[in-house]
C-alpha cells in the first residue's frame, strides 16, 4: 500500500487504494469488488493500518482494487475533455460532477492521476461509475470553455455529443486547442472577474448542457 502512493507503482501494478468504507462500499455497489480488503482490528492491527493511510485520520477500512476493473471509456450524451488539469481535487470533483448528468470524462497527459488519493475522495465513489478515458478519445462537438471571448455558454448549441473542453487551473487552454474546438463558448462573469474554478466552471457547463436538453 505504502507503494501504491506512487503513479508510477500504481501505473505499473494495475493496483490502487481505497480509504474508507464508503469508498469500497460504492464500489461494490458499481459491481467492482477489491483484490484484497483490510479491516482495522479484524484483519490487521489498527496501528499499522493508520501506519499507511493517506488520511490524517486513518479510516478503518482500506480496499485495493484493479484499475482493469474501473468502466471502459465510452462515449455519452454529453462529456468533459480535461487539459492539463493537474490539481488532482479539481479531477476528482469533475468525475464527480460528470457522474451527475450521466457525462464522460476525458484526461490529457499532464492530468492528475484519478486513482490518486485526492482524486478518489474527490470523486466520492464516481470513479467506479463514470467511464474516464483519454482525451483522443473524446468524439463530438467540441466547445472549448474559455474564460473570455468566447459565444455566452447560454446562446451556445449544446446538442447530444457535446464534449466541453477544459484547461488547466492557471493557464485555461492553449490558443491552439481551443482553435481545434468546433465552437468557443464563455460563462459571463462579473466585471472584474478573472475567472472560475475549473470544476465549477464545468459543473455550470454541464448543468447548462442539461437544461438545454430538457427544453
Amino acid at each position: 500500500m505504502r507503494r501504491l502512493s506512487s503513479r508510477r507503482q500504481r501505473e505499473k501494478l494495475g493496483l490502487f487504494v481505497c480509504e474508507g468504507e464508503d469508498l469500497v462500499e460504492a464500489a461494490r455497489t458499481a459491481g467492482i469488488e477489491p483484490v484484497d480488503v483490510l479491516v482495522a482490528g479484524e484483519s490487521v492491527e489498527p496501528a499499522l493500518l493508520a501506519a499507511v493511510s493517506a488520511l490524517p485520520h486513518p479510516p478503518r477500512v482500506i480496499g485495493v482494487f484493479k484499475r482493469a476493473d474501473l468502466p471502459v471509456y465510452e462515449p455519452r450524451p454529453a462529456g468533459l475533455a480535461l487539459w492539463h488539469v493537474s490539481d488532482p481535487g479539481n479531477v476528482g470533483t469533475l468525475i464527480r460532477t460528470a457522474d451527475a448528468f450521466a457525462a464522460s470524462v476525458a484526461l490529457s497527459a499532464g492530468c492528475a492521476d484519478p486513482t490518486g488519493p485526492k482524486a478518489l475522495r474527490g470523486s466520492a465513489g464516481a470513479i467506479f461509475r463514470v467511464p474516464v478515458g483519454r482525451l483522443d478519445d473524446a468524439v463530438g462537438h467540441r466547445v472549448a470553455l474559455v474564460a473570455h471571448g468566447g459565444k455566452p455558454l447560454a446562446e451556445t448549441e449544446l446538442g447530444p455529443g457535446t464534449v466541453f473542453v477544459l484547461g488547466a487551473e492557471r493557464e485555461g487552454l492553449p490558443d491552439d486547442v481551443a482553435a481545434a474546438c468546433d465552437a468557443r463558448a464563455s460563462i459571463p462573469l462579473a466585471e472584474g472577474s478573472e475567472s472560475l474554478n475549473v470544476a465549477v466552471a464545468g459543473a455550470l457547463a454541464l448543468y447548462e448542457w442539461a437544461r438545454g436538453q430538457s427544453r
